[in-house]
């Protein structure tokens, strides 16, 4: 990641690793290591200002958690309330007063709610690059950033490949809206999603644009006229689309996804579409989700595990959980 964004932050990947927290809580926690509970108090504590001493047990069947002298042991809603209430910031629990935007729970499809947290992270990485590559023409490869990215080359390696996952979700993102969304709306009132799928169109020759500009740099030399123009160039096309995906996003949230409750889906019906949205986006819920998770606030990222343990199975949500928790924080 670019230069100062793996300092500490605010969204799940950016969080401080916890055993480097100089003088904050302790809480320790027992459980079966292989435990999905187990795995979605790990993850949930990652957010909160606290070190984790986490001691696999088998003789726990539930996870046990100990701040100080008090015990909690229970499901593990009955311990995020806990620890919500010890540590309020940030919140890790659904309340009346923080159920974001409105979307979530009622008579609103599940779908549209993870379109829309996809959305967000989407949103997240791409100003995240944009920053990156302003960065980065600022200095020209003439001064290093963060000491952590290396030679200019080695930084502009480690640029392309965050380009190419955040590719990657953009690709199957628009794939899974294709397959499983704009069908089911095209069936209620035909030619409700052409404009949205001529944006997705719009878009892949710049995104392959800048992904050859990247190569580009890669094997100039840093420093040169030539090379500087090319980080400029880039800096340019990624806040283009930026600015595309932003306007799109924003279009489909306020247009087409409300249709989504007209169309009166049953409950078996939105069982199989968020079923098909999941198999869709693979890559996404597999090798990329600890990177697509990095661009979701706290709650946003606790309630989309909620969601998507619901319709995946126990065996790929535990693999999705221990991909962000057995990673080096």
């Amino acid at each position: 990641m670019g230069n100062c964004f793996e300092t500490a932050r605010k969204s799940t990947a950016e969080i401080a690793p916890s055993e480097l927290i100089k003088g904050s809580p302790v809480i320790k926690l027992y459980g079966p290591p292989n435990s999905i509970a187990t795995s979605y108090i790990r993850f949930a504590l990652l957010h909160k200002p606290v070190s984790l001493q986490f001691i696999p047990s088998e003789t726990h069947e539930t996870p046990v958690i100990i701040f100080q002298s008090e015990v909690v042991t229970g499901s593990v809603e009955t311990i995020l309330r806990y620890l919500d209430g010890k540590f309020p910031d940030p919140p890790l629990t659904i309340s009346t007063s923080n159920s974001v935007g409105g979307w979530y729970g009622g008579t609103t499809p599940m779908l549209v709610w993870v379109v829309v947290l996809q959305h967000r992270s989407l949103m997240w990485h791409l100003e995240r690059m944009v920053r990156w590559a302003e960065d980065m023409t600022a200095r020209g490869g003439k001064a290093r950033g963060d000491p952590a990215m290396g030679s200019p080359r080695m930084e502009v390696r480690k640029f392309g490949r965050n380009y190419s996952q955040l590719l990657e979700m953009l690709f199957e993102h628009a794939q899974m809206e294709e397959k499983v969304i704009f069908p089911i709306l095209e069936s209620a009132d035909r030619g409700l999603s052409k404009v949205a799928n001529e944006e997705h169109a719009r878009d892949l020759p710049l995104m392959n644009g800048i992904k050859e500009d990247i190569k580009s740099i890669g094997v100039l030399d840093s420093g040169s006229p030539v090379y500087q123009e090319f980080l400029s160039n880039l800096s340019s096309r990624l806040k283009t689309l930026k600015d595309h995906c932003k306007e799109h996003f924003k279009e489909e949230e306020k247009e087409l996804l409300p249709l989504m409750e007209a169309v009166e889906l049953s409950k078996l019906q939105q069982e199989k579409v968020m079923q098909q949205s999941m198999d869709v986006m693979r890559e996404t819920h597999s090798h990329l989700f600890r990177f697509f998770m990095e661009g979701l606030q706290p709650l946003d990222a606790m309630q989309y595990l909620d969601m998507i343990k619901r319709y995946c199975d126990n065996v790929r949500v535990s693999l999705m959980l221990h991909m962000i928790v057995d990673a080096p924080h």
